[in-house]
């Protein structure tokens, strides 16, 4: 190999956007194939400096991933990596068919590094029985035997990825993995945070985020702040069964509000509120369990209305979000984009999409509110662990989620339609199936409950509709996840029963 050749694949060329000049000042500095530092941290380390140093400016244009990595003889694989952790770190932005652009970052830099510590300042009714379902869902079936579940199978899922990072996370500095966290929680991580709200038009400081053990526990914080006995709670009609029992043991008051294809019942809502005064309304704002319908933009608008006259919080329970295409496949509106976190809660978290077994949450909410929710919080459990924290951080900043998300969404979409066709053709009704999400939420003609109990004597479990409804009444309906239809038992059975009935 000649000493050109050479010198041309240790170095990169200057590659200026179109407004600016090259030159010596604009020079990419040499990549060094000896060091500890990997090709694709010195290729973002250097763009993002040039970012930082308006070399390159909000909208300017990259090379292509091909022209890149042609220009400057490195595996197109480098490049793509590069740019994807670049997009997760808020420096670029990828549009579809067109490339990779530099994002406008008016807000700041948020690039904390990943072993930094530094954190903002901190200035009964009658009982709801649940317990059926929660038992059996830890009863560690086989995922294909749980056409009823909530999380998609492990195998849809990518442990490697987790793998991956919790190896990276164990070669930082053990000191830093010995003690408590910080109450708000893993600062990097509250500040990647930031970035993924901002993508749903949702305006949040890392001030403003408690990182939480999933959802469950950020819900039951909310609720533990917010209620006392006999306080009133609404949420939707159907909703997800394992809150009823939760709000009950503080005493609260569970009332469910009839949801539809694009939202609460307004009326409804509005007639409840004036008659019981609510503290809070729980809502499912984007692909709802058990219904994957997301709101429209004139229901979120009457919800925040509703509220102010009536004076309550929304919590918006969002955690199916990165299951959601966008609005040019289903149309969805988040509340607390309109709102922007000051009646509205806003939660999230990474259990369905990347790990149950991570455990990590998120509350998104006022300052004031927040520094209040990690007090409460720390009287509970102190912290939430850092170990899972740096790992979703890990996951999340280097860029690799996003593509994990966009194969699962392609992944359900090609099962959907399958698992509808099927269920069609033995007689249960579909109605008018969601076109994104996880579940359906399907009309077996019988009591569900009755058919939950036979199938567990089979070896599956069913979601059956009384779960899903604070009243606990029987019902004909039942959640069906789409990802867990692939035994050809559950097919058997249901149609064996369907037959029977018809």
């Amino acid at each position: 190999m000649t000493n050109t050749v050479k010198r041309t694949r240790s170095a990169i060329a200057d590659i200026p956007p179109p407004a600016l000049p090259a030159g010596p000042a604009s020079a990419w500095p040499t990549l060094s194939r000896e060091g500890g530092e990997s090709l694709v941290q010195q290729i973002v380390r250097s763009i993002r400096a040039r970012i930082d140093d308006k070399l390159l400016r909000t909208g300017a244009r990259m090379p292509s991933i091909r022209q890149f990595a042609d220009t400057h003889e490195v595996s197109r694989f480098t490049v793509v990596e590069a740019y994807d952790r670049l997009v997760a770190q808020g420096f670029l932005e990828s549009r579809r068919g067109s490339g990779f652009y530099v994002k406008d970052r008016a807000g700041g830099s948020i690039g904390a590094g990943f072993g930094s510590t530094q954190q903002a300042p901190v200035a009964a009714p009658d009982d709801v029985d649940v317990v059926w379902l929660v038992r059996n869902m830890f009863r560690q079936l086989p995922p294909h035997k749980m056409p009823g579940g909530g999380l998609l199978p492990p195998d849809w899922l990518d442990g490697e990825l987790i793998a991956n990072a919790l190896r990276a996370v164990s070669r930082e500095n053990p000191s830093l993995l010995l003690g408590y966290g910080t109450p708000q929680g893993f600062l990097p991580l509250r500040q990647q945070l930031q970035l993924k709200l901002a993508e749903h038009e949702i305006a949040a400081g890392p001030e403003q985020i408690v990182l939480t053990s999933g959802v469950t526990q950020g819900i039951d914080t909310v609720a533990r702040h917010f209620l006392r006995p006999g306080d009133v709670i609404f949420v939707d009609d159907p909703a997800w069964f394992l809150m009823f029992g939760s709000f009950a043991a503080l005493g609260a008051r569970v009332i469910g509000i009839p949801r539809g294809a694009d939202g609460p019942d307004i009326a409804s809502l509005a007639e409840l509120a004036a008659l019981h005064r609510p503290k809070l309304y729980v809502i499912n704002s984007v692909l709802h369990n058990p219904t994957s319908t997301s709101l429209s933009a004139a229901k979120a608008f009457q919800i925040l209305r509703v509220a102010e006259e009536y004076d309550f919080t929304i919590v918006e329970d969002d955690i199916y979000c990165d299951m959601h295409p966008g609005p040019a496949v289903q149309a969805a509106t988040r509340i607390a984009s309109l709102d922007q976190l000051q009646r509205v809660i806003y939660l999230g978290g990474l259990s369905k999409t990347l790990s149950a077994n991570l455990r990590v949450g998120f509350i998104a909410t006022s300052t004031e509110l927040a520094r209040q929710l990690a007090d409460r919080k720390m009287l509970a459990t102190l912290t939430t662990g850092e170990i899972g924290e740096r790992v979703a951080y890990k996951v999340l900043s280097e860029g690799h989620y996003r593509k994990h998300a966009e194969r699962l969404r392609g992944r359900l979409d090609g099962v959907r339609d399958k698992v509808v066709r099927q269920l069609e053709r033995i007689g249960i009704d579909v109605g008018e199936p969601p076109s994104c999400g996880m579940f359906l939420w399907v009309d077996a003609g019988c009591d569900t409950n009755v058919l939950a109990e036979r199938a567990m004597e089979q070896g599956f479990l069913l979601a059956p509709g009384a779960l899903f409804s604070p009243a606990q009444l029987p019902s004909t309906r039942m959640r069906i996840n789409v990802a867990s239809m692939g035994d050809p038992g559950i097919w058997r059975f249901l149609e064996q029963e369907m037959a029977r009935r018809g």
